[in-house]
């Protein structure tokens, strides 16, 4: 292999390549990026069994052929190169030599052979989602994902599409995420569970990218992202029956400023750490929410005007849970609904169904 090409192009695509490679395994090729000079490209692949990035840049190639060459080592050496274009050559024995203006490398590289080949996705069915939407469906549920493997189908984001609406839903047994869009699709309904993994790959390369192809099989996923391909395998499992979490009735409907309450319980959780953990006590009353907590370093009280019609109610949260959710809403306000002390609440828009942010309470000292 032979290859000649823009130093900052080919750093650019390792960089973001190398961040599926395998760091800790047994299988050498798969800490390194395959490299594959064709025609007037070379194209790169980085895959950890479960989730493959292939990507490929413009380069003048003067033998073609290919190579598998550490990933860590590799883009190391791109980014501290010194001039514009860098020329890539490899023989028969995997040996590599990189040069670029008075630099030289010699990589001793693996044989291609020995890189796994990736899932092919054919026959799937095809998804388009605008880039912004989809970034925005993410963010706002990967934070209620499950970051233990006790159920591994929680790892991940379900997707549900039906005609003209595409659904995300995260739940990690403690708050549950659910984030609704209009798409333009007239297929067949399909859900699916793609690992919370995969989806900040995809996220992390959507800038300057205006649509994201999908591309849905039995038991893998393609997402065309601008000039990335990125595949990974589905979850398989009992996903929690979402609908039947969230409460069929309430006692309390309660409408706030989102900033405002967000503000007030990170000033109230000032005196809660990872040492000291207590529950934020709020109190739902007459127009007006008090948020207090406890710690041995001592007590916060903090107060702020809502809306409120029902019932007064106190209830506990965890304040982390509790942000994540406030802080995933991106409109001015929102509504809150409850159902007494020991039943979740869920934070919705005024109007519509765009999100559901459901949280589930901590119990108070005081309660029985």
């Amino acid at each position: 292999m032979k290859i000649v090409c823009n130093t900052e192009l080919l750093s650019e695509a390792c960089q973001n390549v190398s961040r599926v490679v395998s760091t800790k395994t047994s299988i050498p090729a798969i800490e390194g990026i395959y490299l594959k000079a064709l025609g007037n490209e070379l194209m790169l692949t980085g895959y950890d069994l479960e989730v493959g990035i292939n990507t490929s840049i413009e380069a003048k190639v003067e033998e073609q052929g290919s190579i598998i060459i550490n990933a860590r080592i590799l883009c190391d050496i791109l980014r501290k190169l010194p001039a514009e274009t860098v020329r890539i050559e490899a023989d028969e024995r995997q040996l590599c030599v990189i040069s670029c203006g008075e630099v030289e490398y010699k990589i001793v590289g693996i044989a291609a052979e020995e890189y796994p080949e990736l899932p092919q996705v054919t026959g799937g069915y095809p998804i388009i989602v605008e880039s912004n939407i989809l970034e925005d469906m993410v963010r706002q549920t990967i934070f209620a994902v499950s970051k233990n493997d006790t159920k591994i189908v929680h790892t991940g984001i379900k997707f549900e599409i039906t005609r003209g609406q595409i659904r995300l839903i995260a739940v990690d047994g403690f708050r549950l995420a659910i984030r609704t869009e209009q798409i333009k699709y007239t297929g067949d309904d399909m859900s699916f569970i793609v690992p919370a993994k995969t989806l900040n790959e995809v996220i992390k390369l959507i800038d300057n990218c205006e649509v994201i192809s999908m591309n849905i099989a039995k038991r893998h996923i393609i997402f065309e992202v601008g000039n990335y391909s990125i595949i990974s395998r589905l979850l398989d499992g009992d996903f929690l029956d979402y609908n039947a979490a969230i409460p069929k009735s309430l006692t309390t409907e309660v409408n706030v400023n989102v900033k405002t309450f967000v503000d007030s319980i990170e000033r109230t959780s000032l005196l809660i750490t990872d040492r000291l953990k207590s529950p934020l006590r709020c109190v739902f009353d007459e127009n007006t929410i008090k948020i207090s907590t406890v710690t041995s370093l001592g007590t916060a009280n903090d107060k702020l005007a809502c809306k409120t019609e029902g019932n007064r109610v106190e209830i506990g949260f965890n304040n982390v849970f509790l942000l994540d959710a406030l802080k995933a809403c991106t409109i001015d306000n929102v509504k809150i609904t409850l159902n007494g002390p020991l039943s979740p609440i869920t934070i919705v828009p005024p109007e519509g169904d765009n999100f559901l942010f459901l949280v589930l309470p901590v119990r108070l000292k005081n309660e029985g």
